[in-house]
Formats: C-alpha cells, structure tokens, sequence
C-alpha cells in the first residue's frame, strides 16, 4: 500500500491517478500510523513551504522519519521534495525533515545579466542523470518534465539529475531508500509516468 500523505497543500488528485493507472493500490492519510506501517510513502506538493508546518503539527514528520528508517521507500513531489532538505528561504520558520543538508532558495531576480521570470513553469530538460538512480531508470538525459516552482534545491552529492533555470539545481534527489523531485510527474507525460512505475516497482 502507497500512503500519499494529505497536508492539505497537494495536489493529490492528479498524483493519485497516475498511480492508480500503473496498478499501485494507494491510501490517502493523515494518519501518523499509516505512514509508519506504510509499504511506501508519497508526499505530493504546490503552493508555499509554510504549509509543510501541519506535517510537524499532525507528527508526521516523526512518523516519516520511522518509516524511512527502516528501509520504506519516499517520494516526496515538488514541495515534498524541498521538504526534505533542512527548510526554504520561503518560510524560515518551518523546518524540513532535514533529510539533505541545505536550504532551498528563490530563483534570482536575474542571471547572466538579464532578468529571469519567477515562477520557473513549463517544460524543461532533465540532465546529468546519474546512472545509478533508481527513480530514474529508463530515463535518458534530455527528457522533458513539467515544472511549476519559485523555489529550488541546491546541487550535491545527493543530486540525481539536474535541469538549468538560472543555473543548475537540483531536478531529483535520491539517497537510498529516499527520493524526490522538483517537477511534476504526474504532469510529465511518458517520462513522468516512467518515473513513478520505477518508483512503483522498488
């Protein structure tokens, strides 16, 4: 069973679906018990990091973190994925799971000389896959996804593909057992939906 956590920011309609389409059978909670039994997590994401505060308040963060270790696989979407760094610039206030050193950081005003638009939305590039990531398996660098953010990632060790906007940051970040990416694959046509098989098959 697939728990997609409801923070009451997700976009877990759309998220539901694409999993329910490749046969994964999925459970939509809030329950800190759910997750902590769960066969695997997702946290889908939109909107502003300061609502990942329910998370704490609902001790899912706790519960997440249990999960996790003991060997369940997580992926969190979009937010979900700037959730699992140490918080964003976007609510100080909020801490993340703390899973990845670093904070995630608004786009620049500008880059290279020229102003860069804010939100980053639309299609762009996946790069610099890494070829042992599980998550993206069958994925060839340069394949599209579907993006719609005003935050990012930063660029480590634990950076599983990258995608340029103002600079590289970070697109999918993987480290075990632990997944998540800035994009939306649900969004994603073939490439999206590759994704979340690979994630459905772990």
């Amino acid at each position: 069973m697939i728990q997609v956590i409801d923070y009451k920011a997700g976009n877990l309609t759309s998220v539901v679906k694409a999993l329910n389409f490749l046969g994964a059978e999925t459970h939509i909670t809030q329950s800190p018990d759910d997750v902590r039994n769960a066969d695997k997590i997702v946290l889908p994401g939109v909107g502003h990091f300061r609502a990942t505060q329910l998370l704490h308040d609902l001790q899912l963060t706790e519960a997440t973190r249990e999960a996790i270790a003991r060997g369940v696989p997580f992926l969190g979407i979009c937010v979900g994925l700037q959730w699992l760094y140490n918080g964003s610039t976007e609510a100080d206030s909020t801490d993340g799971l703390c899973n990845f050193d670093g904070k995630c950081e608004r786009f620049p005003a500008t880059y290279n000389g020229e102003e860069l638009k804010s939100p980053h939305v639309g299609w762009n590039s996946l790069e610099d896959i890494r070829p042992d990531s599980k998550l993206l398996r069958g994925i060839a660098p340069g394949a599209f996804v579907y993006y719609t953010h005003s935050w990012r990632a930063p660029v480590d060790a634990d950076t599983a593909a990258t995608t340029s906007y103002g600079g590289a940051f970070t697109a999918a970040v993987e480290r075990n057992n632990v997944m998540g990416v800035q994009f939306h694959p649900e969004k994603s046509g073939d490439t999206g939906l590759q994704l979340l098989r690979n994630f459905v098959e772990l």
